[in-house]
Parts: structure tokens; C-alpha cells; sequence
């Protein structure tokens, strides 16, 4: 296990995908907070706030140690109970300002414990929270989420699709997040450098399947009620990520820098009680978006 080389690219995701927003926006550019932790390690956070395109886009790097793993991380590997940790990743959420253009997330990262009979593993993946979805974006999304896959395995893209929509669902709800795309964890076989190019095709992909969408309805007319309805939707996220996400959690438990776990949070959201869109609605059609679907062979040349 190479962490200077994983740690070297992920600082070089980070630059690149900053770059590629800022050349969407007019004005707009990236602060950047860099920070450490008393227990060991740190990282650089940067957020981009009021842009024409993106009303925030929140990116971070991580490096962190800790003598002890939080429950968090050890709640689906118990046997690495009490053990110190070394964790490092790229984490990103970025929320537009015109409804047409969907929410992103991106993660990929390197876990692995300390002490005795160290044991490493990858994970990461993306996906996509569209307010007004167009079939042809989904399309497009899952294409290259199948492609990032493929040259590791026909078999990898319908395992982290399903991985992606067991994961992104809000149970109280009923409903998925999102249109999904691909989540994987524990990742260690076939080896490190499989492993490790995986998550360099997930970082080239990513880009490749969200920045023609954003290019493609960033200039598409919308009104107050699409405003209202994206802030509504933005509520949902909210719920996913303070409820059942384990990267906030695990972020939270082991002592890292709160504004930098919550950049993923909204800069606007609403809540309204008992709220139902429309029958027939624009709105009303998310619902069907809304649960696991097999998008590829559903979506025919964008139909």
C-alpha cells in the first residue's frame, strides 16, 4: 500500500475538479480553509458560494488519524473494534442554482487501521439528485458509470448501481435519493493497484458524466416555483445526510471539523408540512425517479 501515491492524487482530484467548476463560472472562485486536528492529520476545504451556476460547491480533503475507530466505522466491521485508523479522502457536493441542473456527490477514499496486522481497503462512487429529471441525463450519468466500471469487471456495474440505491435511501421516506449511480466500500481485492486505479476511473468519470449536464441546462429559463420546488427537494438531502449517512457520522464521532463535514448541507432549503405536488405536475413526475431502477435498458436512445 502506496498512501503518498493515493494521497498525491486525490490533492490533484481536488485541484483538477475545482478547476473544471471555475471554468463554468463567470466570476465565481473557491475559498479555501485549510485545517488540522489535534489527534492527528487534516485537510483543505474549499467552497465556492454564490456562483452563477453553482449557489455552492463544496469541496474537501481529508487526511486524518485517530488512535481509536468511532462506532460509525466499526458498526459493519466489528472486529475492528479498538483499533487506530488512518483515513484520506476527496468528498464533494455540489448545489446549482438553476433547478433543471441536478445535485452531485462524489467520494472516493482510502481506510486503513493501525497497529498489529494492519488491514487498508478503497471506497467511494458518485451519484445524481436531478429536481426536474430528464431522461436523457440519467441516460448519460449510468453510461459512464457503466464504462468507469466495465474494464474492471462486467459484473462491477450492476453490483455498485444496487450498492449505490441500497445506500442512498431514505427509509422514512420510502424513496431513493436520487437517480443513484455507483457506491462501493471495503474494497482490497484484487490488490492495491487495481484497487487504486478504480479509484482514479471514478474520479475521470465523475467528471464525464456530471459536467455535460451541467453545460447542457445551466441556461435553462426557470421561475420562482422551480426556486421553491428545488429548495423543498433540498430537504430531502438534509434528511439523507444527517440521518443516515456514515461519512457524516464517522466525520462527527472521530473529531473532524464540523464546517467541513456540513459543507454538504444546502445553502438554501425549505420545509412545508404534508406537502404534495400537483397531480400531472412537473413536480409530481420526480415520484417516479424516486426508486430503483434498471435506467440503461429502460432509457432507449433517451426515451
Amino acid at each position: 500500500m502506496d498512501i503518498e501515491r493515493v494521497r498525491a492524487y486525490l490533492l490533484g482530484l481536488q485541484d483538477q475538479i475545482c478547476a473544471s467548476v471555475e471554468a463554468l463560472e463567470p466570476t465565481a472562485r473557491f475559498a479555501e480553509d485549510s485545517w488540522q486536528r489535534a489527534e492527528g492529520g487534516g485537510g483543505r476545504t474549499r467552497v465556492l458560494k454564490g456562483g452563477a451556476v453553482f449557489e455552492q460547491a463544496g469541496i474537501g480533503f481529508s487526511d486524518v488519524q485517530g488512535a481509536r475507530m468511532p462506532a460509525s466505522a466499526t458498526a459493519h466491521r466489528p472486529e475492528l473494534a479498538g483499533r487506530g485508523f488512518h483515513a484520506m479522502g476527496v468528498s464533494l457536493v455540489f448545489h446549482p442554482r438553476n433547478p433543471y441542473v441536478p445535485t452531485t456527490h462524489l467520494n472516493v477514499r482510502l481506510f486503513s487501521t493501525t497497529g498489529p496486522d494492519p488491514v487498508w481497503w478503497f471506497g467511494g462512487g458518485f451519484d445524481l439528485t436531478p429536481y426536474y429529471p430528464f431522461d436523457e441525463d440519467v441516460r448519460h450519468w449510468h453510461e459512464v458509470a457503466r464504462s468507469v466500471c466495465d474494464p474492471f469487471g462486467q459484473d462491477l456495474y450492476p453490483r455498485y448501481k444496487r450498492w449505490c440505491d441500497d445506500y442512498f435511501y431514505l427509509k422514512h421516506r420510502g424513496e431513493t435519493r436520487g437517480v443513484g449511480g455507483l457506491f462501493y466500500d471495503d474494497l482490497f481485492e484484487p490488490g492495491f493497484e487495481p484497487c487504486f486505479e478504480l479509484m482514479r476511473a471514478v474520479g475521470r468519470g465523475f467528471e464525464q458524466a456530471y459536467l455535460p449536464l451541467v453545460e447542457r441546462r445551466k441556461d435553462t429559463p426557470f421561475g420562482q416555483r422551480e426556486r421553491d420546488f428545488q429548495r423543498y427537494r433540498r430537504g430531502r438531502y438534509v434528511e439523507f445526510n444527517l440521518v443516515w449517512d456514515r461519512g457524516t457520522l464517522f466525520g462527527l464521532q472521530s473529531g473532524g471539523r464540523t464546517e467541513s463535514i456540513l459543507m454538504s448541507l444546502p445553502p438554501e432549503v425549505r420545509f412545508e408540512y404534508g406537502y404534495q405536488p400537483p397531480e400531472g405536475s412537473a413536480e409530481a413526475r420526480l415520484n417516479d425517479y424516486l426508486r430503483p431502477r434498471d435506467w440503461l435498458a429502460e432509457l432507449v436512445d433517451g426515451r
